[in-house]
Protein backbone atom coordinates (compact mmCIF):
# COMPACT_ATOMS: atom_id res chain seq x y z
CA UNK A 1 0.00 0.00 0.00
CA UNK A 2 1.08 3.56 -0.58
CA UNK A 3 0.25 6.78 -2.36
CA UNK A 4 -0.04 6.89 -6.13
CA UNK A 5 3.38 6.92 -7.78
CA UNK A 6 5.34 5.26 -4.96
CA UNK A 7 6.22 2.21 -7.08
CA UNK A 8 3.77 -0.48 -5.94
CA UNK A 9 3.80 -2.27 -9.30
CA UNK A 10 7.62 -2.19 -9.40
CA UNK A 11 7.75 -3.92 -6.01
CA UNK A 12 5.22 -6.53 -7.20
CA UNK A 13 7.30 -7.18 -10.34
CA UNK A 14 10.43 -7.55 -8.22
CA UNK A 15 8.70 -10.08 -5.94
CA UNK A 16 7.59 -12.08 -8.97
CA UNK A 17 10.76 -12.00 -11.05
CA UNK A 18 13.07 -12.73 -8.11
CA UNK A 19 11.00 -15.69 -6.90
CA UNK A 20 10.26 -19.27 -7.92
CA UNK A 21 7.41 -18.18 -10.25
CA UNK A 22 9.65 -15.94 -12.39
CA UNK A 23 9.28 -18.11 -15.51
CA UNK A 24 5.49 -18.07 -15.28
CA UNK A 25 3.11 -15.22 -16.24
CA UNK A 26 2.99 -11.89 -14.42
CA UNK A 27 -0.44 -10.43 -15.16
CA UNK A 28 -1.35 -6.83 -14.25
CA UNK A 29 -4.98 -5.81 -13.73
CA UNK A 30 -6.02 -2.24 -12.94
CA UNK A 31 -9.27 -2.80 -11.04
CA UNK A 32 -10.20 0.89 -11.30
CA UNK A 33 -9.99 0.85 -15.11
CA UNK A 34 -12.39 -2.05 -15.73
CA UNK A 35 -16.08 -1.11 -16.13
CA UNK A 36 -18.25 -2.65 -13.39
CA UNK A 37 -20.14 -4.86 -15.82
CA UNK A 38 -16.91 -6.39 -17.21
CA UNK A 39 -14.97 -7.11 -13.99
CA UNK A 40 -16.03 -10.74 -13.70
CA UNK A 41 -15.44 -11.45 -17.38
CA UNK A 42 -11.97 -9.87 -17.23
CA UNK A 43 -10.90 -11.69 -14.07
CA UNK A 44 -12.62 -15.04 -14.46
CA UNK A 45 -13.34 -15.32 -18.20
CA UNK A 46 -16.58 -16.04 -20.03
CA UNK A 47 -18.20 -18.61 -22.27
CA UNK A 48 -19.51 -17.96 -25.74
CA UNK A 49 -22.97 -16.38 -25.56
CA UNK A 50 -22.72 -15.56 -21.85
CA UNK A 51 -23.69 -11.96 -22.62
CA UNK A 52 -24.20 -9.69 -25.60
CA UNK A 53 -20.92 -9.44 -27.48
CA UNK A 54 -19.44 -12.67 -26.09
CA UNK A 55 -18.90 -14.24 -29.50
CA UNK A 56 -16.18 -16.63 -28.31
CA UNK A 57 -15.13 -18.22 -25.03
CA UNK A 58 -12.27 -16.45 -23.33
CA UNK A 59 -10.01 -17.20 -20.37
CA UNK A 60 -9.89 -14.61 -17.61
CA UNK A 61 -6.81 -13.06 -16.06
CA UNK A 62 -6.65 -15.67 -13.29
CA UNK A 63 -6.54 -18.53 -15.79
CA UNK A 64 -3.90 -16.72 -17.85
CA UNK A 65 -1.82 -16.19 -14.68
CA UNK A 66 -1.99 -19.88 -13.69
CA UNK A 67 1.32 -20.88 -12.12
CA UNK A 68 2.42 -17.26 -11.88
CA UNK A 69 1.37 -14.01 -10.26
CA UNK A 70 -1.60 -11.71 -10.72
CA UNK A 71 -1.15 -8.09 -9.63
CA UNK A 72 -4.48 -6.46 -8.78
CA UNK A 73 -3.88 -2.71 -8.70
CA UNK A 74 -6.40 -0.36 -7.03
CA UNK A 75 -8.16 -3.30 -5.33
CA UNK A 76 -10.10 -0.84 -3.17
CA UNK A 77 -12.11 0.24 -6.24
CA UNK A 78 -13.55 -3.22 -6.87
CA UNK A 79 -17.31 -3.49 -6.30
CA UNK A 80 -18.62 -5.66 -3.46
CA UNK A 81 -20.18 -8.32 -5.69
CA UNK A 82 -16.89 -8.90 -7.49
CA UNK A 83 -15.05 -8.93 -4.16
CA UNK A 84 -17.12 -11.96 -3.11
CA UNK A 85 -16.08 -13.87 -6.24
CA UNK A 86 -12.46 -12.82 -5.80
CA UNK A 87 -12.55 -14.15 -2.24
CA UNK A 88 -13.65 -17.56 -3.51
CA UNK A 89 -10.76 -17.70 -5.97
CA UNK A 90 -8.25 -16.76 -3.28
CA UNK A 91 -9.65 -19.25 -0.76
CA UNK A 92 -10.37 -22.24 -2.99
CA UNK A 93 -8.12 -21.68 -6.00
CA UNK A 94 -10.97 -22.15 -8.46
CA UNK A 95 -12.49 -19.86 -11.09
CA UNK A 96 -15.85 -20.06 -12.74
CA UNK A 97 -16.25 -18.34 -16.09
CA UNK A 98 -19.30 -16.15 -16.64
CA UNK A 99 -21.97 -18.31 -18.26
CA UNK A 100 -20.49 -21.60 -17.08
CA UNK A 101 -21.22 -23.92 -14.16
CA UNK A 102 -17.84 -25.61 -14.55
CA UNK A 103 -14.97 -24.61 -12.25
CA UNK A 104 -11.30 -24.56 -13.18
CA UNK A 105 -8.45 -25.02 -10.71
CA UNK A 106 -5.76 -22.32 -10.73
CA UNK A 107 -2.53 -21.86 -8.80
CA UNK A 108 -1.97 -18.13 -8.70
CA UNK A 109 -0.15 -15.87 -6.25
CA UNK A 110 -2.11 -12.66 -5.84
CA UNK A 111 -0.41 -9.38 -5.01
CA UNK A 112 -2.79 -6.49 -4.51
CA UNK A 113 -2.15 -2.77 -4.26
CA UNK A 114 -4.12 0.20 -3.07
CA UNK A 115 -3.68 3.85 -2.20
CA UNK A 116 -6.83 3.69 -0.07
CA UNK A 117 -7.22 2.83 3.61
CA UNK A 118 -8.89 -0.57 3.29
CA UNK A 119 -9.51 -0.86 7.02
CA UNK A 120 -11.58 2.32 6.90
CA UNK A 121 -13.31 1.07 3.73
CA UNK A 122 -14.33 -2.05 5.68
CA UNK A 123 -15.72 0.13 8.48
CA UNK A 124 -17.64 2.19 5.89
CA UNK A 125 -19.10 -0.95 4.28
CA UNK A 126 -17.26 -0.33 0.99
CA UNK A 127 -14.93 -3.34 1.28
CA UNK A 128 -15.64 -6.89 2.47
CA UNK A 129 -14.15 -7.67 5.86
CA UNK A 130 -13.52 -11.33 4.99
CA UNK A 131 -11.60 -10.33 1.84
CA UNK A 132 -9.65 -7.73 3.82
CA UNK A 133 -8.45 -10.38 6.28
CA UNK A 134 -7.65 -12.77 3.41
CA UNK A 135 -5.42 -10.07 1.85
CA UNK A 136 -3.80 -8.99 5.12
CA UNK A 137 -1.28 -11.85 5.08
CA UNK A 138 1.66 -9.54 4.53
CA UNK A 139 1.55 -5.78 4.00
CA UNK A 140 4.36 -3.71 2.52
CA UNK A 141 3.92 0.01 3.17
CA UNK A 142 5.65 2.19 0.57
CA UNK A 143 6.49 5.61 2.00
CA UNK A 144 5.94 8.75 -0.08
CA UNK A 145 9.02 10.34 -1.63
CA UNK A 146 8.80 13.35 0.71
CA UNK A 147 9.48 10.96 3.64
CA UNK A 148 12.54 9.39 2.00
CA UNK A 149 14.52 12.37 0.76
CA UNK A 150 17.77 10.50 1.51
CA UNK A 151 16.95 8.39 -1.58
CA UNK A 152 16.56 11.42 -3.85
CA UNK A 153 20.15 11.55 -5.22
CA UNK A 154 20.09 7.79 -5.94
CA UNK A 155 16.74 8.05 -7.71
CA UNK A 156 17.87 11.06 -9.74
CA UNK A 157 21.01 9.20 -10.79
CA UNK A 158 19.03 6.10 -11.75
CA UNK A 159 16.46 8.01 -13.80
CA UNK A 160 19.14 10.18 -15.42
CA UNK A 161 20.87 7.08 -16.82
CA UNK A 162 17.60 5.36 -17.76
CA UNK A 163 16.20 8.42 -19.57
CA UNK A 164 19.46 9.19 -21.37
CA UNK A 165 19.46 5.65 -22.76
CA UNK A 166 15.79 5.91 -23.72
CA UNK A 167 16.28 9.26 -25.47
CA UNK A 168 19.61 8.28 -27.07
CA UNK A 169 21.53 11.18 -25.56
CA UNK A 170 24.52 11.47 -23.20
CA UNK A 171 23.41 11.60 -19.54
CA UNK A 172 23.37 15.32 -18.67
CA UNK A 173 24.89 16.55 -15.40
CA UNK A 174 22.47 17.39 -12.59
CA UNK A 175 23.62 20.50 -10.76
CA UNK A 176 23.66 20.63 -6.95
CA UNK A 177 21.15 23.50 -6.88
CA UNK A 178 18.69 21.36 -8.87
CA UNK A 179 18.99 18.58 -6.28
CA UNK A 180 18.46 21.15 -3.54
CA UNK A 181 15.33 22.47 -5.28
CA UNK A 182 14.11 18.89 -5.58
CA UNK A 183 14.66 18.39 -1.83
CA UNK A 184 12.44 21.41 -1.05
CA UNK A 185 9.57 20.20 -3.24
CA UNK A 186 6.81 17.99 -1.72
CA UNK A 187 6.44 15.55 -4.70
CA UNK A 188 2.68 14.84 -4.55
CA UNK A 189 3.13 12.44 -7.51
CA UNK A 190 6.03 10.72 -5.76
CA UNK A 191 8.67 8.76 -7.73
CA UNK A 192 6.53 8.75 -10.90
CA UNK A 193 6.44 12.57 -10.83
CA UNK A 194 10.20 12.72 -10.24
CA UNK A 195 10.87 10.57 -13.31
CA UNK A 196 8.54 12.65 -15.50
CA UNK A 197 10.07 15.90 -14.21
CA UNK A 198 13.55 14.69 -15.09
CA UNK A 199 12.40 13.58 -18.54
CA UNK A 200 10.89 17.03 -19.18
Amino acid sequence: SGESGTGKELIARHIHFEGPRKNKPFIVVNCAAIPDNLVESELFGHEKGAFTGAETSRAGKFEIADGGTIFLDEIGDMRLESQAKLLRVLQDGVVERVGSAKTRQVNVRAIVATNRNLKKAVEDGAFREDLYFRLEVLTIELPPLRDRMQDLPLLVGHFREKLAKKLGIPAPPIEADVIEAFRRYRWPGNVRELEHTLEQ
